[in-house]
């Protein structure tokens, strides 16, 4: 499922989505230097919304608490959730995302149809977009809102409650000075805009500085180990990693993602840290709930969650979407091991028994993705080698933004 021309065109939309809601104040007799100022201005304001812990529930915890600049704009601790609420004590059950990379993400769709040659778009690829680990989510602003108001997280319960702390914090008149230009008389719709706005900041959101896009650029070489790791992750034998993180740039030169924006069901083992893994009967079932609830009765959902951006993984402290893995090597020896050797991957029963797909019930399981490098071979063996996963890594690592041939 390689959707390269819909992704060209998204990223170079990308760059204007800062324009796109405002393109009408330009309409409007506002001159196009005059709307970039006023964006400027509220991308300025997002910035400090982003960093301020006074929105939270408990005082203590901003967007950047979870989202670190240091990190990518994922935690800065190894915790597969992040801890929240008033007492910063409650915890959800999916990891915390980097949001970097996400200016074109497509808008949620059940029936993504696109083609290499814009000619033929026959083929359905499916659930596709959307952003959070489900795509319940369309926009910036509305990602923005979830975390205000979810209550293992900022934990206010309303959005008269935030706007009322962002009025104590001082904001009140920032945030007014925006309704007639955002066409809003909503102070909360104004502040979830302003982060929006600011996470469309390409300087700081998607600046792609690493060593991969310097390598395209022909500014550096890659070692032999990364030359190694880069074939093994798009051979179709190997590792097939591309296959969904797409690696190459478009035929116009569009830098690749790193994603397709699929929904895909990995069957990651159950993560038994996690408070509502204690319950036998709770599951995340991605597209199909329990966050998401408008596809709670789409059964060949169930499992599903987004495929992420590569970029910047080697800064995680932990993977997939109940941060189950704790080390890079072991996320990516996770897709040759799950089905050539489960022993290795799920846990056993009383009686020996390996309990394969163990965080995703029997009805669902042939959602699974059994695409190489999953699946059984005949002669048993992993498709990747321990070095050869190691040559993975060692290329992954060149997708960390920030690279300079004096510090790489």
């Amino acid at each position: 499922m390689i959707r390269q021309s819909y992704m060209r065109k998204a990223l170079l939309l990308g760059g204007l989505m800062l324009m796109s809601p405002f393109s009408a104040r330009a309409e409007e007799g506002m001159t196009r230097a005059e709307v970039f100022r006023q964006v400027e201005a509220l991308s300025a304001l997002g910035d400090s919304l982003f960093h301020d812990p006074s929105l939270s529930a408990s005082g203590k915890q901003s967007c950047a608490s979870c989202h670190d600049e240091a990190h990518a704009f994922a935690p800065a601790n190894g915790l597969a959730v992040q801890k929240g609420g008033a007492t910063l004590q409650a915890t959800g059950h999916r990891a915390t995302p980097s949001l970097k990379y996400l200016q074109a993400v497509p808008q949620f769709t059940e029936h993504f149809f696109d083609s290499e040659d814009e000619a033929d778009e026959s083929i359905d690829n499916g659930p596709t977009g959307g952003l959070t680990w489900d795509g319940r989510a369309n926009t910036l602003a509305e990602q923005a809102a979830i975390p205000l108001l979810a209550p293992f997280e900022m934990g206010n319960k309303t959005q008269a409650e935030v706007v009322a702390k962002a009025i104590k914090a001082g904001y009140e008149q920032k945030l007014r000075a925006f309704q007639p230009f955002l066409k809003t008389t909503s102070l909360f719709v104004v502040l979830t805009k302003a982060l929006e706005t600011y996470q469309q900041s390409w300087k700081v959101f998607y600046p792609y500085t690493s060593k991969y896009d310097a390598y395209l650029a022909g500014k550096v070489a890659l070692s032999p180990e990364e030359q190694l790791g880069l074939k093994l992750f798009e051979d179709p034998d190997k590792g097939n990693c591309a296959s969904c993180h797409i690696s190459q740039p478009g035929h116009d030169g569009t830098p690749p993602q790193f994603t397709d924006y699929g929904m895909i069901a990995l069957a990651v083992p159950r993560n038994m840290e996690l408070e509502e893994t204690r319950s036998a009967s709770s599951y995340d079932l991605g597209l199909c709930g329990p966050d998401r609830q408008d596809l709670h009765n789409r059964p060949e959902y169930c499992g599903l969650f987004r495929t992420p951006t590569l970029r910047n993984v080697a800064t995680r402290k932990v993977f997939f979407h109940n941060g189950f893995y704790k080390t890079l090597h072991d996320a990516v020896a996770f897709y040759v091991l799950r089905d050539t050797h489960p022993e290795r991957v799920y846990p056993t029963d009383r009686h020996g028994t390996v309990i394969r797909y163990n965080d995703l019930p029997t009805q669902y399981q042939a959602n699974i993705n059994k695409d190489p490098p999953f699946g059984e071979r005949t002669d048993n063996k992993p498709a990747l080698s321990e070095p050869e996963i190691d040559a993975i890594v060692a290329f992954l690592q060149t997708l960390t933004d920030g690279y300079t041939q004096s510090h790489p």
